[in-house]
């Protein structure tokens, strides 16, 4: 089955099945970061970041197996060049960079502490906390403040009863950042 080349219709269509180890599906995750953006008013391509940041998971078949299967496919890759096919940096770099995100806020024990399980998971795959040379690298790396903000809602964008707006809602802003 080919998927959307839109991204509002990747979300809309593709995003519907279970966020892998996760109480919500992959959509309700994406609108939830992506209001969450909205609330602390984030410029519209963060928003759209949050949104997205986890698109790669939705352009490979069973990737929502895989970290139970002890793989890290790493979507942050597949999906920031996926994104930067179709956006500038100001989207496509946080999405790259959420995952060495969480990493440099796992350096912080009650961060660390407060993941979900499936996080928790994730981030022993995906390398563990950053070391001092790693953070350093992190941190002088461009769109990294805007990694760590996409990052903070992405931890938060797990509430299965969260009240959000639809996929549609993003459309126009979406359409206006497109290349």
């Amino acid at each position: 089955m080919a998927l959307p080349s839109h991204p509002i219709d990747l979300v809309a269509t593709a995003a519907g099945g279970r966020y892998d180890g996760e109480p919500i599906t992959q959509q309700q995750h994406a609108l939830q970061a992506a209001a969450l953006a909205d609330a602390e008013d984030a410029p519209d391509p963060l928003v759209i970041a949050a949104l997205l940041h986890d698109v790669g998971h939705l352009l490979v078949p069973d990737a929502g197996s895989a970290s139970l299967a002890g793989r890290d496919l790493r979507h942050e890759a597949m999906g920031a060049r996926w994104l930067a096919r179709r956006f500038g940096p100001a989207v496509s770099e946080p999405v790259r960079l959420h995952v060495a995100a969480k990493r440099h806020l796992a350096r912080d024990p009650e961060y660390a502490a407060a993941l979900s399980e499936e996080s928790t998971r994730t981030l022993g795959l995906q390398g563990g906390p950053f070391t001092d040379a790693e953070d350093a690298a992190f941190l002088a790396t461009p769109f990294a403040a805007d990694a760590v903000r996409l990052r903070r809602w992405d931890d938060l964008a797990k509430d299965p009863d969260a009240a959000v707006p639809p996929v549609e809602a993003y459309r126009a802003r979406v359409d206006r950042w497109l290349r």
